[in-house]
């Protein structure tokens, strides 16, 4: 059994959540304190790419980044790097798929967080960024940690936006999920349904891993 497919996967995943945790924080940071009606258009343009089809999110990235569009094609023949059909395009599709559940996740954690700690932090003349640091990065920790696992898991069985910026090639772009499908086709269905096996274990244990934040984040 070649176990490429779930190494791509996990290697993707893993580093889109990083992109994606590190700006879902971000936005979540700079947001906190926006008027009402910022904070409303925000989330709506921010949290888009949960609702829209991963296919959707597929085809405007391909209109984008493809070597026939303007920014692709310039990229192409500058670098003559070729983005779309590769295994880190996924990363980039994979990204944008995942970036509303750690935004909204970050943003609920410092929603809740007691501004009397913050105001604290001011009067013993720390700076903004000192207590965001060293005060709610801690408070909120357990709840932005639960968004990461989060963002992981639905990553790890990406479908439709990874299938389109960078197709199935074996050996190369393959992850479980275009796998599976691949096998379907094939008629292979045994060996499609080890693959479902390996991803329903591998998103159960995140999940778990998802309860036991929450949990000892709520106690």
């Amino acid at each position: 059994m070649d176990w490429y497919p779930l190494i791509n996967s996990i290697r993707i995943s893993l580093l889109a959540s990083i992109v994606t945790f590190l700006l879902g924080i971000a936005a979540a940071y700079l947001l906190r304190n926006k008027s009402p009606l910022t904070k409303a258009i925000a989330d709506c343009t921010l949290t888009l790419p949960l609702v829209l089809p991963p296919t959707v999110v597929g085809f405007f990235l391909l209109s984008v980044l493809s070597p026939k569009s303007a920014l692709g094609g310039f990229i192409y023949r500058t670098f003559n790097v070729k983005i779309v059909m590769t295994w880190p395009a996924s990363i980039l599709a994979v990204a944008i798929v995942t970036f509303p559940l750690m935004y909204r996740t970050a943003r609920a954690s410092f929603e809740g967080f007691d501004k009397g700690l913050y105001d604290a932090g001011r009067t013993i003349g720390l700076s903004n960024w000192q207590i965001f640091k060293y005060i709610m990065l801690p408070c909120c920790w357990k709840g932005i940690s639960a968004g990461f696992v989060l963002s992981f898991a639905r990553g790890l069985g990406e479908y439709g936006a990874t299938s389109m910026v960078s197709g199935y090639t074996p050996g190369r772009t393959a992850t479980v999920s275009t796998t599976v499908y691949q096998l379907w086709r094939e008629g292979n269905d045994a060996m499609a349904y080890k693959w479902v096996l390996v991803n329903v274990i591998i998103s159960f244990a995140a999940l778990l891993l998802l309860n036991y934040l929450e949990r000892k984040d709520y106690r």
